[in-house]
């Protein structure tokens, strides 16, 4: 069996090398199939995961708890505290309880008014770590930000965000200049290390993430901000005190894929129920229109892909069986002979099904080799692009400029089994017209 199955394949590259142009022709519109299905997987890979990160950037991987005020009456004249939200020991249960989380970020806000000599600008005011510049994508424009050391040593220091730094300081350089922060009733005078980068705010999205401003702000050590403010914060109003008792505004956490999310605010919603009771004083919020957004993206990718390679290959299917029709034609005569010779019908479908598997099977294999091509060209393009053309180079968005393709290993398989399917489909309607020819018309055909 096996050495008839050699045999025939022997026979096949024999008939095929009688028309070496033929054969070429065939074999090249498979290998364009198949490279072409590898290298827009592979593109499509590459600006799928540039769009995964961006979706991560902006927060897909997060999951925000938040402080909630619960409602209550308020009386003119009378003082009171109200004590409600999320704590330190919440922060740490968290941190133990929920193994998939990469990191958690502790956050206090209030809005305070801060002045710099005659200037003054109401702000929000932020205790928070160095790891809170990171995740809201933060970086800075003058000095430094936030360190660990800051936050051990409970350094009276300051880093401001951009509008902030306009209002209180104009033009000048805000690097090593005091501001004075009122809050709580009272003032403290703080170093100014660092100034962010201006950022757009980000907006609100359905209901899952709040929009917010970023260049407005004053970050402080979030040390600082307990030892020198407090978790209590009273507020005097005309004709009343109000105050409130939170330790923690807002805790982020960070897991590591996206389909971990779910999972993890689950935990972190039993675990903040336990000790919260009814107070109905957090919120647990996930962006699920990113992550939707996401998954949309990856269906697009998907069902554009299957589109592409589908019609890719089925044009090389095509041009196989043109091919082996002209073949056939060609070859009745010889058919005639062989079925006289005793040949049958299932020999003549197997010899031209080998044939065209032979020629689906070569261009299935160039078609792999041009498809590890992909990152070099698309290296190549770009250059080209940037040096001698860099107007368009400008105008492309960073996405593009940036591209980089990832072979996608399945792609590699499946396009190969594809086009070796393609062949033996295109290749069995003119096998099975050769097969049922009459013999003595075969042999009467010149």
């Amino acid at each position: 069996m096996f050495q008839r199955f050699v045999r025939t394949l022997l026979y096949s590259f024999k008939s095929l090398l009688l028309h070496k142009l033929r054969a070429g022709l065939a074999v090249l519109g498979i290998l364009i199939g198949v490279t072409a299905v590898i290298w827009l997987v592979a593109l499509g890979e590459g600006v799928s995961y540039q769009a995964q990160q961006q979706i991560k950037e902006l927060g897909a991987t997060n999951i925000i708890l938040k402080s909630v005020k619960p409602s209550a009456s308020s009386s003119s004249g009378r003082s009171f505290i109200v004590e409600y939200g999320l704590t330190r020991e919440d922060y740490d249960r968290i941190l133990e309880g929920v193994p998939t989380i990469e990191r958690a970020v502790p956050m206090r806000e209030i809005t305070s008014t801060v002045r710099a000599g005659t200037r003054e600008a109401d702000v929000n005011l932020i205790g928070c770590t160095a790891a809170w510049f990171d995740i809201n994508s933060l970086s800075g424009a003058r000095g430094r930000i936030l360190t660990d050391r800051d936050i051990e040593e409970r350094q009276n220091i300051a880093v401001i965000a951009a509008e902030t730094a306009e209002s209180l300081f104009g033009y000048e350089d805000p690097l090593g200049k005091t501001i004075e922060i009122a809050a709580n009733n009272r003032v403290d005078v703080y170093l100014v290390v660092g100034q962010t980068k201006s950022r757009m705010p980000s907006a609100s999205i359905g209901s899952s993430l709040e929009g917010r401003d970023y260049n407005q702000d004053v970050y402080i050590p979030l040390s600082t901000f307990r030892s020198r403010i407090g978790d209590q914060v009273v507020t005097s109003r005309t004709g009343s005190m109000e105050g409130e008792l939170v330790e923690l505004s807002q805790i982020t956490v960070t897991v590591g894929d996206l389909s971990q999310v779910d999972d993890a605010s689950d935990i972190i919603e039993i675990l903040l129920e336990k000790y919260h009771g009814s107070k109905g004083d957090f919120s647990v919020t996930i962006p699920m229109e990113l992550l939707k957004q996401a998954e949309m993206l990856r269906m697009m990718f998907n069902v554009l892909l299957v589109v592409i390679a589908g019609i890719s290959l089925f044009v090389g299917g095509i041009g196989i069986m043109n091919i082996m029709l002209a073949t056939v034609t060609e070859r009745t005569r010889e058919i005639g002979v062989r079925r006289a010779m005793g040949a049958s019908q299932t020999d003549i479908i197997e010899q031209f099904l080998a044939e065209t598997m032979v020629l689906s099977g070569l261009g299935g294999i160039a078609g792999v080799v041009c498809g590890f091509l992909c990152r070099p060209a698309n290296f190549g393009v770009l250059w080209v692009i940037e040096n001698w053309l860099p107007e368009i180079w400008r105008s492309l968005p960073p996405t593009i400029q940036q591209l980089q393709p990832i072979i996608a290993p399945w792609s590699i398989i499946a396009a190969f089994c594809i086009s070796v399917g393609v062949g033996v489909v295109f290749g069995l309607y003119p096998a099975r017209r050769a097969a049922l020819m009459d013999p003595i018309e075969a042999l009467r055909h010149e």
